[in-house]
Formats: C-alpha cells, sequence, structure tokens
C-alpha cells in the first residue's frame, strides 16, 4: 500500500510537467503563426 502511495504523486507530476511543457510548444507555436501572419 505504502508503494502505491508513492508511486501515484510522482506520475501525477509527471504527466502535468508534459501537460506544461506540450502547453508551452502550443503556445509558442500559435504565438508564431499570428506573428508570421501579421507581416
Amino acid at each position: 500500500m505504502k508503494d502505491m502511495e508513492e508511486k501515484f504523486p510522482r506520475a501525477l507530476w509527471v504527466r502535468l510537467f508534459i501537460y506544461l511543457v506540450v502547453g508551452h510548444i502550443f503556445a509558442a507555436f500559435a504565438y508564431f503563426l499570428f506573428e508570421a501572419g501579421a507581416r
């Protein structure tokens, strides 16, 4: 039971970190598209 309690938060943090990175990449891509479209 203790092993499960140690593993779950780590998986949650990893998933959160991945979502954060993907979100930033998507935001940068959208920003680049808007900047390129404005010119």
